[in-house]
């Protein structure tokens, strides 16, 4: 089959989303991840928009980086001659193998964008291109609002891919840049395309304002296009771009291709979640794929059927894109939901552990917790059904206080008294808050005895409140997030008390702590 290549503009149109803003150091990073990964090109930018651009582009000449970078701009502008056009110049200073020139193809947008004749605008794109191929560099034509110019007046849409073809693009992009075609309409147009410039190469480039990106993109390869242009999670200008996360392996797994070796398929879920931690955004747990629940399982039917065979609820293995299978546990599981998160977790169980386990958090979520995203608490109920299991400190007392003190402000401070191997430990912290004040208590009731509790931080305390006609006396819930170094926990705890609660977390936390750290 004809090979398809990967255009990766994360860098450009992914940094066009409303909530990315991203340092030249992050756009380094990530064009050196990219590369490392095996993307064919990698669109860095716009050089003649932004100091930041200019910056990124004569550094990144210096990373010598196994990827193909291409500039972004657009062509010429109207009345006057590529010599003297500032953004073709700049185009041309940053020094990329590849140049990327977006040029109208709607003739609509060329009268009320442009202000300028449908004739102009073709030799604005003729000229642009055949000054860049004098220059030497590889030209990509980003023909803008294709297809929506295509439905409008389909001579002008293909007369403008003629002439970047006739001044010798190499890469003619068709551009559903409104985002608001569906796939049948999709492959129709670019197959029409295709027929009509049989020798052209074909790109292609959409927007998800639809919900149709990756399914446009490939409705576009099935007809033709060789070049599919996306970002990585779909970042993008208003709702998105297409996902190439998800696309390529659509690509490779479902329609055949073969895009990158397999090892580099293996990455995409490390890579997806990299690209999504530079960018300062959590990463979507739902993501075709690649996402934390992709392969998550929770109700005990399936659980049961894939405890039997994966493929039953499964359309792909998981470690062929760097994921992994999941048992999700709350009130809907069933025995095999336990048994396969402990063999996860490298436990064993037998059919009446797993029952006990079973009762325990069914019992527990009626009061209000809930386990799917506090695996912590759920694997500690595992090693205590171990008959030689021994929870490392007892809680005896606490006491927790917030006042409001002349000269000092708002005031939290408590007091906890925990029997610690044979030894009662009495201490006492102030903090910031009164849950603040309780977690340092316990903290430091348990460092002499269990230093490696120091590397321990609290990094997130989410509440939320389960009855809320209840108003004051509402039972709440509690998740609190635990970090230490590279490893990263979640306990639960609910009550109608939310100190109670919060203490039930923090418990679960620092007892997690000593099994997964060894105390």
């Amino acid at each position: 089959m004809t090979a398809i290549l990967l255009y990766d503009t994360t860098l450009r149109d992914g940094s066009q989303r409303e909530d990315i803003s991203l340092s030249v150091e992050d756009k380094l990073t990530i064009a050196h991840r990219l590369a490392a990964f095996g993307m064919h090109y990698i669109e860095c930018g716009w050089p003649g928009s932004n100091p930041k651009d200019a910056d990124f582009f004569a550094r990144a000449r210096r990373m010598n980086l196994p990827a193909r970078l291409a500039a972004f701009g657009r062509t010429r502008r109207a009345d006057s001659r590529c010599e003297d056009d500032a953004n073709l110049r700049a185009l041309l200073d940053a020094g990329t193998p590849a140049v990327t020139l977006v040029g109208k193809s709607w003739d609509f947008h060329v009268s009320q964008v442009l202000s300028t004749t449908l004739p102009e605008n073709l030799a604005m794109i003729r000229d642009s291109v055949a000054w860049m191929k004098h220059q030497g560099r590889e030209v990509v034509f980003d023909a803008e609002h294709f297809y929506d110019g295509f439905v409008r007046n389909p001579e002008y849409a293909l007369a403008t891919l003629s002439a970047a073809l006739d001044a010798g693009a190499d890469w003619l992009v068709l551009c559903e840049t409104n985002g608001g075609k569906l796939p049948w309409e999709m492959e129709a147009i670019t197959r029409a395309v295709a027929e009509h410039l049989p020798n052209a190469r074909l790109g292609v480039h959409c927007h998800d304002d639809s919900g149709c990106a990756v399914g446009n993109s490939l409705a576009a390869v099935r007809a033709g296009a060789t070049m599919v242009q996306g970002t990585i999670n779909g970042y993008g200008e208003r709702v998105g771009n297409a996902d190439l996360v998800t696309i390529l392996p659509n690509l490779q797994l479902k329609m055949g291709y073969e895009v990158l070796p397999e090892t580099c398929l293996r990455e995409l879920t490390t890579l997806s979640r990299f690209v999504a931690e530079v960018a300062n955004l959590k990463h979507d747990d739902h993501q075709p794929y690649v996402g934390h629940s992709a392969f998550a399982h929770k109700g005990g039917i399936h659980v049961a059927a894939i405890l039997k065979s994966p493929d039953t609820y499964q359309h792909i293995d998981p470690e062929q894109v760097g994921n992994e299978m999941r048992a999700v546990t709350s009130e809907l599981s069933g025995r095999g939901n336990i048994l396969l998160q402990a063999r996860r977790l490298g436990l064993a169980l037998d059919n009446e552990e797993a029952q006990r386990v079973l009762a325990q958090i069914k019992h527990l979520e009626h009061e209000g917790f809930t386990f799917e995203a506090a695996e912590a608490s759920v694997e500690l109920m595992f090693h205590r059904l171990n008959a030689d299991y021994l929870r490392p400190f007892e809680l005896l007392d606490y006491f927790v206080i917030t006042e409001r003190r002349h000269g000092r402000g708002l005031l939290s401070e408590a007091t906890v008294k925990v029997r610690v191997k044979g030894e009662v430990k009495f201490t006492a912290a102030e903090g910031n808050g009164p849950v603040n004040a309780l977690a340092s208590a316990l903290q430091d009731a348990l460092v002499d005895a269990y230093p490696v509790l120091r590397t321990v931080r609290l990094t997130d305390y989410k509440v939320r409140i389960l009855t809320g006609t209840s108003g004051t006396a509402a039972n709440t819930r509690v998740l609190i997030d635990f970090q230490s170094g590279g490893d990263a926990w979640t306990t639960v705890g609910a009550s109608p008390n939310i100190i109670d609660a919060s203490w039930r977390a923090l418990s679960d936390s620092m007892e997690y702590a000593l099994v997964r750290l060894g105390g």
